[in-house]
């Protein structure tokens, strides 16, 4: 499956209004929208409005951080979208503990564009897999 047979809805939870710009620049020149929370709250209540097929999150934010953001989303959303940590923090003290909260993969910041769209496309072919086992099992 490529990216452009798969449409995906998009959020992207980012504090940093020079990060948002950055990330959105990039995914809209792979040919994504993304819809913008500020916070882990903001995601949160994204998540309620629209269910998205994937989330970037950042870490270190305000209100909720994106680590207690990611451990709801999977609460509420078990089957909900893939979450792609993304983190200037240093990637290996924190791995554990985002994959303990439901994330998906982590991803370092400054974020590349090659290595943020194999992230995307690793990540949702791995969800729609798991999605269809799911749904075999269940059948």
């Amino acid at each position: 499956m490529t990216m452009a047979q798969y449409p995906l809805s998009i959020l992207l939870a980012e504090d940093s209004p020079v990060n948002q710009n950055i990330t959105l620049h990039m995914l809209k020149k792979l040919g994504y929208g993304v819809e913008i929370a500020n916070n882990g709250l903001e995601a949160l209540q994204a998540q309620e409005r629209h269910p998205f097929d994937l989330v970037l999150m950042d870490i270190q934010m305000p209100k909720m951080d994106g680590i207690e953001a990611t451990r709801i989303i999977r609460e509420r959303w078990p089957v909900g979208p893939a979450i792609i940590v993304v983190t200037s923090l240093e990637l290996e003290s924190y791995r554990e503990k985002c994959l303990r909260a439901g994330a998906d993969d982590i991803i370092a910041k400054p974020i590349r564009k090659d290595e943020l769209h194999e992230a995307i496309e690793r990540n949702i072919q791995d969800r729609n897999q798991g999605l269809g086992e799911i749904g075999a099992v269940s059948a």
